[in-house]
């Protein structure tokens, strides 16, 4: 690969250039010190450390987002590195939209946040004229047909199944930096099994290569690859990007391929300005070519980095977290670097409700269980898009698919139709844009009434009346509800937005292909779920053989799948139900095993799907216990954990703090498009009141506030809880 690198990346013509960059300036209303009294200890430790080598050992649910945009943050308010210079990077697209929100929040838009390969695309089709000429390669968002191709050459006839498999391997070949003549040696010592024999696998990958070649095109891999390869052989392209960028982030440094390592290195240039933040009880793509090795010894390869470890969950409740730290305590015993990121979470929220462990007869009885459940926290109150139904493969998704269309409970399959590309969601942003262009007098005063007035005359979207079902009808409704709700997002945060910035946003987000979230239970593979987090999560199928899956053969390949479950527990907040059926169809034999990671996590004979009102009882028998805090006695009912107290014992409400809360959650509400309960409910305001949190573990101590509301809401409400304590 590198000989065909110098080939592409002839030298020459690589001359120091001038560029003028448009950086917005940092907001003058944030300031350094604001930035770090949003933090806990640890936090605040690692957003201090702005030079020099950082590793940040994150827990799920620590504020690992939180913390580095924070340090960002910091870093610019405080002087230590300008925001152009300043480059954060991580795997998909909207974790690196996520990112760019929250830095703009903070009032350093300027720093960059990127995905390896948008980061990567950008520079190489700026770079690519000088030290290539003309226009870079074109960019293969699909490779399945060429590969066809290639197998052709080898006068193979794939099927869909084998053409997969054979673009998985090529994948993992070009991550981990092997070429076709080395595959055959390195698959065996990976104990790779491709569709075919390695010797076959190789000649396909030649293939593959050169057909890109001929045809001037490149694969996600290669822009790693080039831009990789013009930083390391051309001094004046190295020279220019250096100096443009001397501070790097990497998130999920646990799954860095060594190919996105080579490049990360040619960025670096030989310097040490880099913080990388990660979890290795969270690999769970070396499939895919990543190794947590860069993580576990990045001190060795840095002796002077500081190290930070956050283990504060503020997402779970205690029931969730002890359940997630059982799961990896049984995994099997890690030695060096590993021993030494081991992580124990430890958690900040307020007792829940036990995690649930249900058995069924076969696995439609246990898709109908879950849709009645989900239908059940609906019905309660839960929004259909804190609900997860996670499972190990993608053929799973079935199954529930038709039980949730027939208890009438709307959802969507992660992974399925980019929400950028429906339909509806082009002839809104055309509409969108139509009406940037047209001066209406009479158009509604705020961006979200002007964007539902567009959407209404446009497209016939009623925001009150959402159709039954869960049908295609449905699906339209909530992609235009989920514009709408971003439209209202956008004015909370920029309250001078207008259509102008909506679409700009809009347009921005289409090109990173960064969704906003639509009203539905997710359906989605455990790999899909990681970064991800809902009020209420399912984990189903949890079979041996599916999980673990059954080829996955040998210690190292069974520990990845227990890591599997451990993602899929960390990401429930609160209601987490783990369910297997003994047999596939109704009338089978029920010889299914439930899986081994089960083993020790559940009471010795699991309890039956119960209904409703019997689990309830369950739930609250076997709950941690929650204490009055006025008089000792343990407290049962919702309303009153939330309180903290019994609902006839005396309260000290700071009643105007309590009328500042309900008046600040209207505004809210109100340029968010939503009930005001979806911001917080009564019951939370009036403990807020109460217990008047004057920091984040106490904020987040109070039932109903997670880590995503203390994101979005924490700041001003402890804002406004200062603000009652000056008075």
């Amino acid at each position: 690969m590198l000989n065909r690198l110098r080939v592409l990346l002839l030298p020459g013509g690589a001359h120091r250039q001038t560029v003028a960059v448009t950086v917005p300036a940092p907001r003058a209303d944030v300031t350094a010190d604001a930035v770090l009294a949003a933090l806990d200890p640890e936090q605040r430790a690692a957003a201090r450390a702005v030079r020099g080598p950082l590793v940040i050992l994150a827990g799920a649910g620590t504020g690992k987002t939180r913390t580095i945009t924070h340090r960002a943050a910091y870093a610019v308010h405080s002087g230590a590195v300008p925001a152009s210079a300043l480059l954060a990077v991580t795997f998909t697209a909207r974790a690196a939209g996520e990112m760019r929100t929250r830095l703009r929040a903070l009032g350093v838009g300027g720093v960059q946040a990127r995905t390896f390969h948008a980061a990567a695309r950008k520079q190489l089709a700026y770079f690519w004229p000088r030290v290539v000429g003309g226009a870079p390669p074109r960019l293969l968002d699909n490779t399945f047909g060429l590969v066809a191709n290639a197998a052709a050459r080898a006068r193979l006839r794939p099927g869909t199944t084998e053409l997969r498999d054979l673009l998985a391997e090529l994948d993992w070949a070009a991550s981990t930096l092997v070429g076709p003549e080395d595959y055959p040696a390195a698959a065996a010592r990976a104990g790779r099994e491709g569709p075919y024999d390695a010797a076959v696998v190789a000649q396909v990958y030649e293939a593959f290569r050169d057909l890109k070649q001929a045809q001037g095109a490149a694969d996600f891999n290669d822009l790693l690859m080039l831009t990789a390869g013009a930083l390391e052989e051309h001094a004046g392209v190295a020279e220019e990007f250096r100096a443009r960028y001397r501070s790097f982030v990497v998130d999920e440094y646990q799954d860095v391929t060594p190919l996105q390592q080579r490049l990360l290195d040619a960025w670096l240039g030989g310097r040490d300005d880099l913080c990388v933040v990660g979890d290795a009880h969270q690999t769970i793509y070396s499939f895919t070519g990543a190794s947590p090795s860069y993580l576990l010894e990045f001190r060795r390869r840095f002796p002077a980095a500081q190290e930070v470890r956050l283990v504060r969950d503020y997402r779970s409740t205690p029931q969730v977290v002890g359940l997630a730290n059982d799961v990896i305590a049984r995994a099997a015993p890690p030695t060096g670097g590993a021993r030494a990121a081991r992580l124990e979470l430890l958690a900040q929220r307020p007792a829940g409700p036990a995690p649930v462990f249900c058995e069924h007869d076969d696995e439609p009885a246990e898709a109908a269980a879950v849709a009645q459940r989900c239908r059940a926290l609906v019905d309660a109150g839960t929004p259909p898009s804190e609900i997860a139904v996670l499972y190990r493969v993608n053929a799973q998704s079935a199954a529930y698919e038709a039980a949730l269309a027939d208890a009438g409970v709307p959802y969507l399959v992660r992974g399925g139709e980019r929400f950028f590309d429906r339909k509806e969601v082009r002839e809104a942003l055309l509409l969108l844009r139509g009406a940037v262009r047209a001066a209406d007098p009479d158009a509604p005063e705020t961006l979200a009434e002007r964007t539902a007035d567009v959407l209404r005359s446009g497209l016939s979207w009623d925001p009150d009346r959402p159709p039954a079902g869960a049908g295609a009808t449905r699906e339209r409704w909530e992609a235009l509800s989920a514009l709408h709700r971003l439209a209202a997002d956008l004015a909370v945060a920029v309250p001078s937005a207008g259509l102008r910035e909506l679409v700009a946003e809009l347009e921005e987000r289409a090109s990173a292909q960064h969704a906003p979230s639509v009203e539905g239970v997710t359906l989605a593979s455990l790999h899909a779920a990681k970064g991800l987090e809902w009020d209420a999560v399912f984990l189903v199928g949890l079979v041996d053989g599916t999980l673990p899956l059954v080829h996955a053969e040998g210690p190292e390949a069974v520990e990845e799948e227990r890591r599997l479950l451990y993602v899929g527990v960390t990401r429930a907040r609160s209601v987490l139900q783990l369910s297997w059926a003994l047999s596939r169809s109704p009338g089978g034999r029920g010889s299914r095993r439930p899986s081994r990671f089960l083993d020790g996590l559940h009471a010795a004979s699991a309890r039956p799907a119960a209904a409703p009102g019997a689990a309830r009882a369950a739930r609250r028998e076997r709950s941690g216990a929650v204490s009055c805090r006025v008089c000792g006695s343990s407290l049962t009912a919702a309303v009153d954990r939330k309180l903290g107290r019994c609902a006839d014992c005396p309260a000290d409400r700071d009643e105007q703090l309590f009328d500042a809360l309900r008046e600040w959650r209207a505004e809210r509400a109100k340029a968010l498009g939503q009930p005001a309960y979806c911001v917080f409910t009564d019951a939370t305001l009036t403990a807020i009141a109460e217990q008047r949190p004057e920091s984040v573990a106490a904020l987040v101590a109070i039932p109903g506030i997670g880590q995503t509301k203390l994101d979005k809401y924490g700041d001003e409400v402890l804002s406004l809880v200062g603000q009652r304590a000056i008075v």
